[in-house]
């Protein structure tokens, strides 16, 4: 059963090549009755909170496993994490991805030195040929978040905030499949069940936020957004996620591609980091007031850096490229 003894024994595996990273303040959010402070995971060596699932789910793979090698779907940043962590352990790394990826991520992923299969537009088509590698050439899928391992590796995350800041009351964590909101919930409130935390995704095709709306798993149409790496299914078979979010997030919140956009636009002028759309989303809920559950001590995970420049210059500049 996934607990937090499992989070726990993930740490030392996570460690080996994941970065503890700083719970920084942020002065330009907090105000006289709140503290903001940032969970800089975009200084991790793939420049994500990944490669800490991606590392223990792999660690864990038995020797004969990983000669077979690893295959996953992914938006970008799993498959980054997950062809690192396969180079350090020796094990061969395919990734597939859909043509909506952007072409920054897929590069990035065959510099170090995985396969990359783009297939169909949509995660789902990704989905379909890590079935039938699995099923072909005896390979072992790692998905991106519904995944013992992957949940416990990125809970780590969770027991460093409450760990390095006790009197934290609400973590704000980007929302896609559910294993970065599902492991930080499961760690957080392993130590107080009163810390809320709040999943942030964007209004264009938000899977596991409509899923929770309908009560069970469903499929969503993808459609571009400046969130890319909160896009794709959770599955129609969940077995971990969607029942951890269920269970542990206090709140939903989503975002047009104009707030997720201002949110790039704070990241960069007001803090100096260059971010993700998904790494941004924290920032108008706070901004905002978005939601009723937001305390004075407040976390946020800065996921990850991994954008497209050309994209990202556009967006410091004030263009928006999808509509909202």
């Amino acid at each position: 059963m996934l607990s937090l003894q499992k989070i726990l024994q993930a740490r030392p595996t996570v460690s080996k090549v994941a970065v503890k990273t700083p719970l920084a303040l942020s002065r330009s959010l907090s105000g006289a009755d709140r503290e903001v402070r940032l969970k800089l995971e975009t200084i991790q060596p793939t420049g994500s909170f990944k490669i800490r699932g991606a590392m223990n789910a792999i660690s864990n793979l038995s020797d004969a496993e990983r000669q077979a090698g690893v295959v996953c779907a992914s938006t970008g940043n799993h498959g980054r994490a997950i062809a690192f962590a396969a180079q350090q352990l020796g094990a061969k790394a395919t990734i597939c991805m859909s043509e909506l990826v952007p072409q920054n991520k897929v590069d990035a992923i065959r510099e170090i030195g995985a396969d990359v299969v783009i297939v169909g537009r949509s995660q789902d088509d990704a989905q379909r040929e890590v079935n039938r590698l699995v099923q072909e050439k005896g390979m072992s899928e790692i998905p991106p978040f519904d995944h013992e391992d992957v949940i416990a590796g990125q809970g780590t995350i969770g027991l460093e905030i409450v760990e390095d800041w006790p009197e934290v009351d609400t973590i704000i964590v980007p929302l896609s499949g559910g294993g970065l909101v599902g492991g930080i919930a499961l760690a957080a409130k392993s130590v107080s069940f009163d810390i809320k935390v709040i999943g942030v995704s964007m209004k264009r095709g938000a899977a596991m936020a409509e899923s929770l709306k309908r009560g069970r798993p469903i499929e969503v149409e993808e459609q571009p957004s400046l969130a890319d790496s909160l896009g794709g299914g959770i599955g129609l078979h969940n077995e971990l996620t969607f029942q951890l979010a269920q269970e542990l997030v206090d709140d939903v919140i989503l975002l047009d591609e104009k707030q997720i956009a201002s949110g790039m636009q704070h990241m960069y002028h007001n803090e100096g980091l260059v971010t993700e759309g998904a790494a941004a989303v924290a920032v108008p809920v706070i901004t905002e007031q978005l939601s009723p559950r937001l305390g004075k001590n407040v976390a946020f995970v800065v996921s990850g850096c991994n954008v497209d420049m050309q994209m990202f210059e556009k967006v410091i500049a004030g263009e928006l490229p999808y509509g909202s």
